[in-house]
């Protein structure tokens, strides 16, 4: 079972989705806009994948 939520991009803050898929307990947050992608586990809150063009590592 899969639950989509609309949701402000954490990275650009324009509009995007956070699927919420039951069995496995995955999260996933994606953004249209400015390509994000973040993939965790609802349980642990442990990052699975991660994609963010726009962020600079420091």
């Amino acid at each position: 079972m899969k639950t989509i939520v609309k949701v402000c991009c954490p990275n650009c803050g324009s509009r995007a989705e956070r699927h919420y898929i039951k069995p496995s307990s995955i999260v996933q947050t994606q953004c249209s806009t400015c390509d994000y992608l973040m993939v965790s586990c609802a349980r642990t809150g442990r990052v699975v994948e991660a994609y963010a063009p726009g962020i600079a590592m420091r």
